[in-house]
């Protein structure tokens, strides 16, 4: 098998417990649980010191059956070791509620990204970025910016762009993956190899230009526990267009203030949203604005502060 740190025993740390102990830790704030080592400092210290847990599960994906039920099962007995838990936002704080976690076992603590990197000005670079793929000022450009996989739903932008029949409108996916040869061969099948464009994965100091040289942010996910993306184009002003599966939907996407909800999997409640936002190039500014106003709250500043609030009632 490939070395990594994928599944549950893709972290196992023997010295853990002894290490925590030998710190003399007041109390403990574990990220996830389906690591061996995360569970096993869990259970070891329910009862002994306070017990914080930080997540960003929703029950966005669950489904119904046999499966489910003995999901309900584990995760009830998990988080029954969970003396707090900080949720990220509303679908992470039902996923909890769900699972046995009272409101006043719940404290907000919002998924953030560092909002000034990403607003910092980076026009030069957005402007010379457009340029690369002959955007002029007056047309508009939707981004796609994450890994080309299933999950994310990029065929599903593609189909629905084609069908959009707007000569002033382009569309740029940003990244990789297994579904990066299939949207090229598609993009030639629909003869819209100048108006779709492709860029290979951009490190983290690219990112800011990127968002900054588009007009509307698009994740189309089947399914997105939240969606840190979103976070960063709103952090550059940015409109956004998302799937009602993606976790942070039904907190940062507010319809016809700063962008619009779409259906999961649905092509034509894509390509309808696609045609308002699409309308004004004005609209889409004032969606931005918008979108840079509600990203403040949800800042690092904020997430510290709050865990260490609850942190020090204990």
């Amino acid at each position: 098998k490939k070395p990594g740190s994928d599944g549950f025993l893709g972290i196992i740390n023997p010295d853990l417990i002894q290490e925590i102990n030998n710190w003399q830790a007041d109390a403990i704030l574990v990220y996830g649980w389906a690591y061996q080592a995360h569970l096993k400092a869990i259970r070891y210290f329910k009862n002994k010191i306070p017990v914080y847990f930080r997540g960003d599960s929703t029950l966005l994906n669950r489904k119904k059956g046999i499966k489910n039920s003995i999901t309900t099962i584990l995760l009830r007995w998990v988080y029954g070791y969970i003396d707090h838990a900080f949720y990220v936002g509303t679908s992470n704080k039902a996923y909890f509620k769900q699972y046995g976690l009272q409101a006043n076992q719940l404290t907000f603590a919002p998924h953030a990204i560092d909002n000034e990197r990403f607003n910092f000005s980076s026009i030069k670079e957005a402007l010379a970025l457009r340029a690369q793929f002959k955007i002029a000022d007056h047309q508009l450009l939707i981004l796609f910016s994450g890994k080309l996989i299933p999950r994310k739903n990029p065929l599903l932008l593609l189909e629905a762009f084609s069908k959009l029949q707007k000569s002033d409108v382009h569309l740029l996916f940003a990244g990789n993956g297994i579904l990066e040869d299939t949207l090229k061969t598609r993009t030639q099948e629909l003869k819209l190899t100048e108006k779709v464009h492709f860029l290979n994965f951009q490190n983290q100091t690219q990112m800011p230009a990127l968002y900054q040289a588009c007009d509307l942010f698009c994740l189309p996910s089947e399914i997105e526990t939240w969606g840190l993306a979103v976070n960063e184009a709103m952090a550059c002003s940015k409109a956004i267009l998302v799937s009602n599966l993606v976790g942070c939907a039904v907190d940062l996407v507010k319809p016809s203030v700063n962008g619009e909800i779409f259906e999961s999997g649905n092509e034509q409640s894509l390509l309808e949203k696609l045609q308002v936002l699409t309308q004004s190039q004005s609209r889409l500014k004032e969606y931005g604005t918008a979108s840079g106003s509600i990203i403040r709250d949800w800042s690092f500043n904020q997430m510290v502060e709050n865990i260490t609030q609850q942190v020090l009632k204990s």
